[in-house]
């Protein structure tokens, strides 16, 4: 039989990992160049834990 696997939880925690390193790097694996990646780097100018909350959150919605 043919297992389904969750949509790449694998590649969820090594995002995870960077995110909690650089969180916009998290972010750009997730959505690339888009809005969130760039309000990323704007949470995490004004903050390291707004911006690695923002990343999580961006990483675990998708």
């Amino acid at each position: 039989m043919n297992e389904l696997q969750p949509r790449g939880e694998k590649f969820d925690v090594v995002r995870i990992i960077l995110a909690i390193i650089l969180p916009p790097l998290g972010v750009f694996f997730e959505v690339g160049l888009g809005l969130h990646f760039w309000l990323n780097i704007l949470l995490t100018l004004c903050g390291y834990v707004p911006g690695l909350i923002h990343a999580i959150w961006i990483i675990l919605r998708r």
